[in-house]
């Protein structure tokens, strides 16, 4: 027999918000199923799918990125080790790409930090003139970009 959890069981063994999990099903990332009297009823493998959904979010994959590796699990079991083992071994660039991104904030804020002056001589945020619009948008030194000089 399934073993199915109320939307409150699953937003306290998830630590997810229930307005959260609606949202999720809402996208079409997890399902319910609905008992007798309307109210969603999930099956516990859901919980894999939102620690899933909350760890993809983390390393920087959109919703949409999500439900696209969601949609290749196989829809009529639970997933196994493996089906979520080749899931996840595909975002290893993505995860090193995070990491270098957080190694460069961190050297960042602490030279901004330890300096206290902004000095517009050394300043990670200084951009005179705009030159960094050329290279694209966003924050361009801050996520790699080296600053042209001449």
């Amino acid at each position: 027999m399934l073993t199915l959890l109320t939307i409150g069981e699953v937003s306290r063994r998830s630590g997810v918000a229930s307005s959260a999990l609606r949202f999720y099903e809402e996208r079409g990332l997890i399902s319910s199923h609905r008992a007798g009297s309307g109210q969603r009823r999930f099956p516990r493998s859901v919980l894999r799918r939102i620690a899933f959904i909350v760890f993809a979010q983390r390393v920087g994959l959109t919703l949409a990125e999500i439900g696209a590796e969601l949609a290749k699990l196989p829809p009529d079991r639970a997933p196994t080790r493996r089906d979520w083992s080749r899931l996840s071994s595909r975002w290893t660039s993505r995860i090193d790409e995070r990491i270098a991104e957080l190694e460069r904030l961190k050297t960042g804020l602490t030279e901004c930090i330890g300096c206290g002056c902004l000095s517009l001589d050394r300043c990670k945020l200084s951009n005179p003139d705009d030159r960094a619009a050329r290279l694209g948008p966003g924050p361009r030194y801050w996520i790699g970009d080296r600053p042209h000089v001449g």
